[in-house]
């Protein structure tokens, strides 16, 4: 039995994306009068038979792609959030299809199932991926949102935490509580929300003038995003901002393995206020993320983008609120 022709064959027989071959044969707008007529006159060639088309948002399937380097721990920010996602979804007579996405296809730049088997109205996708692979998503997709993450110049709705308050929140906590002296956990690079943390962690050190030491930022992942063992400086500070609760939470243990005692020798704050920073010990101070405030207002991104294509693309940003826990000692009582 003969394959059935794709938009995706259309789209590498003429030389452009998937989205364009999309509209092309729906007579939208975006596409000029010239490559609009090489499209169907190359899908008719190759005998290309359109799909029904969703002519109800109650039938759309909405897919979200995550990671596999973000779905190893199933109390994860991430599975809270996509929990929530799913019941928004549910809420609104979305059906969500998920598909996890291995390593080595992020690296080849092969497409999710999902998308190829274009059983999707949608994609959501959740956890930071390679800015080339986000820019084939959104050549394939027709619409496609960045949730957790955003990529400069890409033309596509985001809806992201402001990591660079949250980063400013905790260090001046930290130094309104006498702490002088403090370093950073994370792979600064590693992610757009790691940096925006550490540039707010960096602009609080600024404001109030405090040194500034690259051996008290500390590498905690490697290129793959796998933990790698921390390495602390002979010189300690007296306290640590960490890129998320994880990264808090497996820094208290390799502190105390190193003979540190936190708070009393080293205190420790973090990020996301996911279950992870209650059941340590001791409880970790971090910045509190509402995911279901987050994920409703993805699908009312979602909806809205569904219901209007040329709705202006937009990044949202939601606030964090700092929540003290027990893993900072006061310098200053």
């Amino acid at each position: 039995m003969k394959k059935p022709v794709t938009l995706i064959d259309i789209a590498k027989a003429c030389n452009t994306s998937n989205v364009t071959v999309s509209k092309a044969l729906a007579d939208k707008s975006g596409v000029s009068d010239e490559l609009r007529a090489k499209i169907k006159q190359v899908a008719e060639e190759m005998g290309y038979v359109p799909s029904k088309t969703v002519t109800s948002r109650k039938k759309s399937n909405i897919g979200v792609l995550i990671p596999e380097k973000y779905v190893g721990l199933s109390g994860s920010f991430y599975w809270t959030l996509y929990n929530s996602l799913v019941q928004r979804l549910k809420r609104e007579n979305l059906y969500c299809v998920i598909e996890n996405l291995e390593y080595k296809d992020e690296q080849n730049l092969v497409l999710p199932n999902i998308v190829t088997d274009r059983k999707i109205s949608a994609l959501i996708s959740l956890g930071e991926i390679s800015h080339v692979y986000a820019q084939r998503l959104s050549e394939n997709v027709e619409h496609l949102i960045l949730l957790d993450y955003y990529v400069p110049g890409l033309k596509v709705d985001s809806i992201v935490t402001n990591g660079y308050n949250g980063g400013y929140k905790l260090a001046n906590y930290l130094i309104s509580l006498g702490h002088r002296r403090i370093g950073f956990i994370g792979s600064k690079t590693a992610t757009s929300s790691i940096f925006d943390r550490y540039m707010g962690y960096l602009k609080a050190l600024i404001e109030h003038d405090l040194e500034i030491r690259d051996d008290w930022i500390v590498e905690d992942r490697d290129k793959y995003s796998d933990p790698i063992e921390l390495v602390f400086p002979k010189d300690m500070p007296t306290a640590f901002v960490c890129n998320c609760d994880e990264a808090a939470f497996q820094a208290i243990k390799a502190l105390r393995e190193h003979g540190y005692a936190v708070p009393d020798d080293v205190s420790v704050v973090g990020y996301d206020n996911y279950l992870i920073s209650e059941v340590s010990d001791p409880t970790i101070t971090t910045i509190s993320i509402d995911a279901e405030y987050m994920a409703e207002l993805t699908v009312n991104t979602l909806i809205q983008r569904l219901n209007d294509p040329s709705t202006v693309y937009r990044m949202r940003t939601i606030e964090g609120d700092l929540v003290i826990k027990n893993s900072v000692l006061p310098l200053n009582r």
